[in-house]
Formats: C-alpha cells, sequence, structure tokens
C-alpha cells in the first residue's frame, strides 16, 4: 500500500502572496489604476475574509471574484461603471497563472521526499482556481513530482467539506488510513482533515499552537521543511507497519 501525501498548494510548497501581490500590480496598472502596499494588503484581507466567507458557504465563488475587485476599485477610485470586476479577475487569474514562486526549499523538499521514503504518491488539494493552481505549479517545476491534483474549481467542492476528501479517496483508490494532509490553514486544510478523520501536519503553524492542535485533532505541526520531513518520514514509517 502506498503513503499519500496530500499537500495544500499556497503557503505550503508555492509562496501564494509573492504571486498575488506581482499580479494584483500587473494588472491593476494595466487598467489605469494604481497599486501599492497598502492596496495589496487591502486585497488581502478582503480576499481572506471571502474565502472563509465561501469555506463556510455562505457566498459563491462568483461573489469571492467580483466582490474582491469591486472593493479594490473603490479603494483605488476606479469607475465601477467601465470596469468588468469579473474580466479583471481573469486576467488576474491568468496573470498568476503565469507567475509560480516556490517557497525556499520547498522544490528540493519534495524531490526529498521521492527519493527517500520508497513508494510514497504525492498529491495536491488545493482549494482555487484550476488555471491559477496548474500554471503555478508549472511555471515552477513542481507538478513533474506530483502524481495527481485535486483543485476545488474542477471538483465543485471545497475544503473542509468532508465530500472534498471522498472524492479523492474515490480517485486514487486508497483507504483514508494511508493518506495524511499536510497545509498551513486551520480553516480548511486542519478542519478539512478532522472532518474526514484524516491525519494532518500543521505547517509554519502560528499563534496558539497547542490549543489550535487540540481544537483540531491535528496530529503533528512542522516548522521547517526539514522537520515536516521527519514527521512524514515516521508516519509513513508506522503506516507500513500497519499494513
Amino acid at each position: 500500500m502506498n503513503c499519500n501525501f496530500l499537500f495544500d498548494l499556497d503557503q505550503t510548497l508555492l509562496d501564494f502572496h509573492a504571486s498575488e501581490k506581482k499580479a494584483l500590480e500587473l494588472v491593476l496598472k494595466a487598467n489605469g489604476l494604481p497599486f501599492s502596499d497598502e492596496i495589496y494588503s487591502a486585497f488581502k484581507e478582503c480576499n481572506k475574509s471571502l474565502w472563509l466567507k465561501l469555506e463556510k458557504k455562505e457566498i459563491s465563488r462568483t461573489d469571492v471574484f467580483t466582490g474582491r475587485f469591486k472593493y479594490i476599485f473603490e479603494k483605488c477610485g476606479g469607475d465601477l461603471s467601465i470596469l468588468d470586476p469579473l474580466k479583471i479577475n481573469g486576467d488576474f487569474i491568468k496573470t498568476m497563472s503565469m507567475n509560480g514562486v516556490l517557497l525556499d526549499g520547498s522544490l528540493e523538499f519534495v524531490e526529498r521526499l521521492k527519493r527517500e521514503i520508497e513508494g510514497c504518491k504525492i498529491y495536491i488539494v488545493s482549494n482555487g482556481a484550476t488555471l491559477n493552481a496548474m500554471g503555478r505549479l508549472k511555471s515552477t517545476g513542481l507538478d513533474k513530482f506530483m502524481d495527481g491534483f485535486f483543485i476545488s474549481e474542477e471538483m465543485g467542492v471545497a475544503k473542509p467539506d468532508p465530500a472534498f476528501f471522498d472524492i479523492v479517496f474515490d480517485r486514487i483508490k486508497q483507504p483514508k488510513e494511508s493518506c495524511i494532509v499536510i497545509g498551513d490553514s486551520l480553516s480548511s486544510d486542519m478542519l478539512g482533515a478532522k472532518n474526514s478523520s484524516l491525519s494532518s501536519v500543521w505547517f509554519m503553524p502560528q499563534g496558539d499552537v497547542k490549543s489550535a492542535m487540540r481544537d483540531y485533532d491535528i496530529d503533528f505541526s512542522a516548522s521547517s521543511y526539514d522537520e515536516l520531513f521527519s514527521v512524514l518520514k515516521k508516519w509513513a514509517d508506522g503506516v507500513e507497519d500497519k499494513f
């Protein structure tokens, strides 16, 4: 039986914020709008709040895409009568997809997993737009080390909904005991693992780590790729012993 590593993408393997900031600057300037660190911070906070609402099923994906650009147009003094939020959102996603940025050490880490943990399978489990996620994976070369991709847009369901991982299990034809979720987000990755009774690793934890690990039933935490490798190697050895 394989050991199946289910990796979140953004802020786990790829630097989402670096790609996001670059793409937002290019798209706003292309539409005659100003860009600054303050504008980016405002966009990032708005975007985060909208995605949290989507995870709770309070709004739709279209609401996220239109809402974040309507908000930023107002911050930039843009004319909503001539600016199309959905069109510019599409331009933004396309621009991001061509500008993937690796987190420092992530490519070497994935190479090491493949080299030193025999028979392991690595899958991407990500909330987001397929074009954006796959484009950035390919632009960085990470896609070559992956055994499959599960992106919420094409699946029609997002983490932390258990239905997301039900689709993963159905496609990879492996028991959940052979799978472990690795991600940075409590509200999607760790809660998704908890909802599906999956083992989990919280990567780059912040805040009250002990309380969060208890509240979300998190099995492990890791603050570096070296630490994460050790956790996954030990877990994989344990899985092999059970089966």
